[in-house]
């Protein structure tokens, strides 16, 4: 297979592409360069329960090495906390079980209207 090369936007579209074909809910690209902070995106997503978010973040991992030849720099939370962080740099993936992204609600962080690239519901 032959490597692609790609910037922080094509891997952004990449993964919201993955986790819709695998049913994650209310994903929300947003971003985040013109405050030039943590990322260039923020992907945000919810997964029905433990085991759809193992396995969005499985295939995520899987897809995007498989494609991109790229390793996220590190993962953090897992399943049973409800919280799961992909950061790919440029490209920080957040999954979130519905309870805990209403608790944490990254969204209200910034002004999420003037940043939302993309919503999928």
């Amino acid at each position: 297979m032959e490597i692609q090369y790609l910037n922080s936007l094509e891997l952004a579209h990449y993964i919201v592409d993955v986790i819709d074909d695998r049913k994650a809910e209310d994903i929300l690209l947003l971003d985040l360069r013109p405050d030039q902070i943590i990322a260039d995106f923020f992907i945000i997503c919810s997964g029905d329960n433990e085991r759809h978010l193992r396995a969005l973040t499985e295939t995520v991992r899987v897809e995007v090495k498989d494609r991109f030849q790229k390793l996220s720099f590190t993962n953090e939370g897992s399943a049973d906390s409800g919280w799961i962080v992909m950061d790919y740099g440029d490209v920080v993936v957040h999954f979130f079980a519905p309870e805990k992204r209403a608790f944490y609600a990254l969204e209200d962080l910034w002004d999420a209207s003037s940043k939302v690239m993309l919503r999928i519901q």
